[in-house]
């Protein structure tokens, strides 16, 4: 029963944030005009109507804009690009799908640079006239990517390696994709001439802070090159630890040579049309439909999966034994982007920080047997780490189930790679 309804009250949250819907939410077409996110766009007066984005769930999302536009309109005024992983490709009308990546990526790849370079060729023949509509959503930031000329996706992916092994924040990464990119950083709205850029996007970032989504493809960069140089100096102790590629590139740009003068249309919006935030008020609608009291942690949760499954563990055997205010049956809720610290191994690697999550809380409500207590946590976007899962769901079924067969959370070391 528990477990039931802890899957559909996740559930719930995952329906709320499908992509199509929420995109669906935000475009119609009225008569002439066309309502996108608030704004109102005389028909007549719009050229080219280029839809180019990347993500996970870019095909739907581009699927979905089709639609709402209407056949008629797309196919006298649409021309699109997406990036979207091997794992997603369909045929849309006027809209170009294209396999940048794995199910799973994590990585830019060649694919993802050919299919970015179209992309930028693409917005740079707009005019004035023409509207264009980025799509954003989970997995853009490994979908869109472009090396500057100076310096090869592998010295950047080594970089990046590195800079994350060495324990660099997502701030810290971002900052140095941005000034290493030819698209991240506001430069995909430097390279286009349309006169109305409206980015729809899908946030996978806690707070939602347009700097850090994708690396900011649409947005003005507030980082410097000076300021890429400090992180790579804060973590590299070693000459060799970064590409000298690298170094020299961010020297020339911090010192002037090679600058990089980010222009952009008069008219551009970025919109988040969906959210952890989002997801979680339907969860709580959910949970107390179900009768169910409500204690909501927030959405911008971005700590440990370890140490996140262990304190929830511990606040539900408070709820449950009635030493907190809130008490059973209760539904605890806690969104964000949880991590997971990577020991460095030759084993294969399986697993996500959902299920590094909830094994977590196993292990800290093994003696106690998970009596009354399901804990569920799950991807909205349907992968948890390099798995076809979205994550994991544990209860006292399980546990005694597992203690039946002689196994213990210790026997298990699910690691995520970042």
């Amino acid at each position: 029963m528990l477990q039931e309804d802890a899957i559909k009250i996740w559930a719930a949250g995952v329906a709320a944030v499908d992509s199509a819907r929420l995109v669906k939410s935000v475009v119609e077409v009225r008569g002439e005009w066309l309502h996108l996110c608030g704004h109102q766009m005389f028909l007549n007066d719009l050229g080219r109507i280029a839809i180019v984005g990347a993500g996970k769930a870019g095909a739907r999302m581009a699927a979905a804009l089709e639609k709402a536009l209407g056949p008629g309109l797309v196919d006298h005024k649409v021309v699109g690009w997406v990036n979207v992983p091997e794992t997603c490709m369909e045929s849309l009308q006027r809209v170009h799908l294209h396999a940048a990546g794995p199910g799973d990526i994590k990585e830019p790849t060649p694919e993802a640079v050919e299919g970015t370079k179209h992309i930028l060729r693409m917005v740079s023949n707009l005019d004035r006239n023409d509207l264009c509509i980025v799509l954003l959503s989970s997995g853009a930031d490994a979908l869109l990517a472009a090396p500057l000329d100076s310096i090869s996706l592998e010295d950047k992916l080594t970089t990046i390696r590195f800079l994350t092994e060495a324990g660099a924040t997502l701030e810290e990464l971002s900052t140095v994709r941005k000034q290493l990119s030819a698209v991240k950083g506001g430069k995909l709205m430097q390279a286009t001439g349309a006169g109305q850029v409206v980015s729809l996007i899908i946030s996978d970032v806690p707070g939602d802070s347009l700097d850090l989504i994708a690396s900011a493809p649409t947005v003005s960069d507030s980082s410097s090159p000076a300021e890429a140089l400090q992180v790579i100096e804060k973590y590299a102790s070693q000459a060799g630890d970064v590409p000298e590629s690298v170094r020299t590139c961010l020297q020339k740009l911090a010192s002037g040579d090679d600058g990089l003068l980010v222009m952009f249309p008069t008219n551009i919006h970025n919109h988040v049309i969906g959210n952890n935030a989002r997801a979680l008020d339907a969860c709580a609608a959910e949970a107390k439909k179900r009768g169910y009291q409500v204690h909501s942690l927030g959405s911008e949760h971005d700590g440990e999966a370890k140490k996140e499954g262990a304190a929830l563990a511990s606040l539900c055997l408070s709820i449950r034994d009635r030493r907190e205010p809130l008490s059973p049956p209760a539904c605890v809720l806690c969104g964000g982007r949880f991590a997971v610290h990577l020991a460095k191994t030759d084993q294969p690697r399986k697993g996500g920080r959902n299920q590094e999550l909830v094994l977590a809380a196993v292990d800290a409500l093994w003696a106690d047997g998970m009596r009354q207590m399901a804990v569920l946590s799950g991807d909205t976007d349907g992968h948890d780490g390099p798995t076809e899962v979205a994550g994991a769901v544990a209860d006292e079924k399980l546990v005694v189930t597992a203690r039946s067969r002689g196994l213990t959370p210790s026997d298990f070391r699910l690691i995520y790679f970042l």
